[in-house]
């Protein structure tokens, strides 16, 4: 623990050599981490900035809103509408990059307008390892990632806030509601509803961390192994279930034997990668 106080003293001091400072605000566990690190010693000079979009869940949105007004951190929102932009609705390899550099033009235009010298977003030591093209959007846009500043991974990050008492310590990761839509589907405002709704019913069934992947007519239902056998062996809940997601136009609905797995998805891009490698050859 004492090399993770380090960590967190070096977050502390990088920043505190920021004049000001906007917090991409998400709600999720990394920006909060960081936005409460940040208000702790920048105080009313840092100021949280949640975008509102069909592509993230309301009740993230909610939480973040609730979180920032507990600790009295100032909270400005920003309108943001992924569907007006082609290549992002195309669900090329590169969305989150299209995304993201959306994203990143609309928080420079607000810090512009008030006068604020730095934003920064919640990535982490993890996010260097996955396909993350949204992180070279962020860095070609000038914003600043004081978690990897400060060398810190996931799992630490999850002990300084349990630590910290933010109450998003043990939240289950919240991605993007397009990426439950394989690469190459269209990213329709329906396939967004349809997705959070049925995510919305899980998780009030009480399955603390799932994904309902759209392809097309079915649904693929991603849980966490130790919660699998919960939907496999309550016939009731599993029938809800069943008729839930038929209700919202699924016609089958499938439950993935591999689990839940962040980023499932990006498996198509592991067999593009296999198949380029043998072309070369």
């Amino acid at each position: 623990m004492d090399s993770l106080r380090v960590k967190k003293d070096n977050l502390l001091k990088y920043l505190t050599g920021l004049d000001s400072l906007i917090v991409a605000y998400s709600g999720g566990l990394d920006s909060s981490f960081l936005l409460a690190c940040a208000h702790q010693v920048l105080g009313e000079r840092v100021i949280a900035v949640t975008s509102l979009s069909s592509t993230y869940p309301e009740r993230d949105k909610i939480q973040a809103i609730e979180f920032t007004k507990k600790r009295g951190i100032r909270h400005e929102f920003i309108n943001s509408n992924e569907l007006s932009i082609s290549e992002f609705v195309k669900n090329t390899r590169l969305r989150c990059y299209y995304c993201k550099k959306e994203l990143c033009i609309k928080l420079n235009e607000l810090a512009y307008k008030m006068n604020i010298s730095h934003i920064a977003h919640g990535a982490n030591m993890d996010d260097l390892k996955d396909f993350r093209p949204g992180m070279k959007a962020a860095e070609e846009s000038g914003l600043i990632s004081p978690l990897i500043e400060a060398n810190l991974y996931k799992n630490e990050i999850k002990l300084l806030a349990k630590e910290m008492g933010i109450p998003m310590w043990n939240k289950p990761p919240s991605a993007c509601l397009a990426s439950r839509i394989p690469y190459g589907e269209k990213i329709t405002a329906e396939k967004l509803r349809v997705i959070e709704s049925a995510e919305d019913f899980l998780i009030s069934s009480g399955f603390l961390q799932c994904r309902v992947r759209h392809h097309g007519l079915i649904a693929r239902i991603e849980l966490e192994e130790n919660q699998m056998a919960m939907l496999i062996n309550d016939r009731n809940l599993r029938e809800k279930t069943l008729n839930y997601l038929r209700e919202l136009g699924f016609r089958y609905v499938c439950l993935d034997l591999s689990g839940y797995e962040m980023g499932s998805l990006n498996r198509e891009l592991d067999m593009e990668e296999s198949f380029d490698e043998k072309d070369k050859d």
